[in-house]
């Protein structure tokens, strides 16, 4: 159903753009709209399910949720980090899940972490932007929030190739375990929402620029390289003042 509904959006704001708006965000109009949506379903539903799991679940059960699914998404990291060339990060992903796996109790503890065997963040957007693919124009999906079109392609695949919870059986678990990890996931966010409330004077322009810069430092493992800055306009040359004429001189009176 959400992925009709972005279907449609997109297919009807297809050309609209904001004239002297964000060059990355030429869909805003659309974007803003979806934004709004969000924000109400977040209000009315997302945040009361996330105070509440919150408030009953004590903070070690909720990192060993958070530990669990983390453990599980450190195979598809690897097989990020080895697609964009950073063998030895693989191999780091590939250990933390054995070690996890194993001494960790099917990854309710993060031994690896004590280890110290790194954590990493890799996802197949990011291998699409490793190997030059830009971002494409800025969009928000339905619940998922910020994305861009190159994000969305490589979110497609995450989900559906990459994501062992996508495999779980029977349908029930899976769907189960799919709740589980974004309610915890949206009750780690609920003191940056309050913060971005009391911060922002335009939410939507504050997340937009925060998730795009986010995503360029993720890119380039926090060393992004600088943006070409685009050329000045020389200033306009002001025109050539005319010499100023000296007054006729009267012709001399005959004696």
């Amino acid at each position: 159903m959400l992925r009709a509904f972005w279907l449609v959006a997109l297919l009807g704001a297809g050309c609209a753009t904001t004239g002297e708006g964000d060059p990355r965000d030429p869909l805003e109009p659309m974007n803003r709209a979806i934004y709004r949506f969000n924000e109400v379903a977040d209000e009315w539903v997302a945040i009361p399910v996330a105070s509440a799991y919150r408030n009953v679940l004590h903070v070690e059960i909720r990192d060993r949720v958070r530990n669990f699914f983390a453990n599980l998404a450190d195979p598809w990291i690897g097989i990020n980090n080895v697609l964009q060339g950073k063998f030895f990060e693989g191999f780091e992903d590939g250990m933390r899940f054995v070690f996890n796996s194993t001494l960790g109790l099917f990854g309710l503890h993060d031994v690896a972490s004590d280890m110290g065997i790194e954590k990493h963040d890799e996802d197949f957007g990011q291998t699409l932007g490793r190997w030059g693919l830009p971002d494409g124009p800025y969009i928000v999906l339905p619940i998922l929030s910020s994305s861009s079109v190159r994000d969305t392609v490589g979110w497609g695949v995450d989900v559906f190739t990459g994501d062992p919870v996508g495999y779980f059986r029977p349908i029930a678990v899976r769907n189960s375990a799919y709740a589980l990890r974004l309610v915890n996931r949206r009750s780690e966010l609920l003191d940056a929402s309050r913060i971005l409330e009391q911060a922002a004077l335009d939410k939507y322009v504050f997340q937009r620029d925060a998730y795009l810069q986010r995503r360029r430092n993720l890119i380039y493992d926090g060393h992004p390289p600088r943006e070409p800055r685009e050329p000045e306009e020389p200033p306009e040359k002001e025109p050539a003042k005319e010499p100023a004429k000296e007054p006729a001189k009267e012709p001399a009176k005959a004696q």
